[in-house]
């Protein structure tokens, strides 16, 4: 995809973000969210050599819309400045859903990558089926933890939104008890983007999630386990 068009788009966005605007440039948005979509399903037949449970999503539903939600909080501005999609095995891409771990990656208007893979503030019942399967299989997550591949690309787990006190039900004395205390399970990071070398960016995206698939497997097998029982 042409990365520099996209940078230079929503560079324009971010100054100019209006609906006024966004409807004069509607054609320009219309090319890039195309190639943009192409590089999802791009993804999604790569990621599914590693990861069959991919191939099920839907690339188109992997975008995330460029509107803002403005019924909440102060910010009016009705557009995003970064184009943004999450690849997930269950099709629903929001957090709040609860569906799974997502491979997640976003472009933003100065031309930075971010990508992350997890689960980024699962709802209540999952996340207590996470932190239960923390319990029963903290062996299997301590090979996550120790997996090279997971520490050469990201380093650790993201812990920014760490419990101060163990969560309701859990006992402080518990071996993986500041595991327990995460309220999302995710590693990320942060790049910037080699605008004249478009094909860079879907390797890149490609090395980075096969090297985070160890934590994608351990939390589908909390999923497979509440399945189960």
């Amino acid at each position: 995809m042409h990365l520099r068009d996209l940078t230079q788009f929503l560079s324009e966005l971010s100054e100019n973000n209006n609906r006024a605007w966004f409807v004069m440039n509607k054609p320009r948005y219309d090319i890039l969210r195309a190639e943009f979509l192409e590089l999802v399903v791009d993804l999604i037949a790569q990621i599914s050599k590693f990861d069959p449970a991919i191939a099920a999503c839907n690339p188109k539903r992997a975008l995330f819309r460029i509107n803002r939600d403005l019924r909440f909080g102060h910010d009016k501005r009705p557009y995003k400045t970064h184009f943004s999609a999450s690849l997930t095995a269950s099709g629903l891409k929001k957090p709040s859903q609860g569906g799974g771990p997502a491979y997640y990656f976003h472009i933003d208007a100065d031309g930075r990558l971010l990508l992350a893979v997890g689960e980024y503030t699962p709802p209540p019942e999952r996340l207590k089926t996470i932190r239960q399967h923390l319990i029963d299989d903290a062996k299997g997550f301590g090979k996550v933890l120790k997996s090279k591949s997971l520490i050469d690309t990201y380093g650790a787990l993201q812990d920014g939104d760490k419990l101060v006190r163990p969560p309701k039900g859990f006992d402080a004395d518990l071996p993986m008890i500041e595991f327990i205390k995460l309220r999302s399970f995710i590693v990320w990071k942060e790049g910037n983007l080699k605008r004249n070398q478009p094909a860079s960016l879907s390797k890149e995206l490609l090395t980075a999630f096969k090297d985070a698939y160890p934590l994608v497997t351990w939390l589908r097998q909390s999923m497979t386990a509440v399945i189960e029982e």
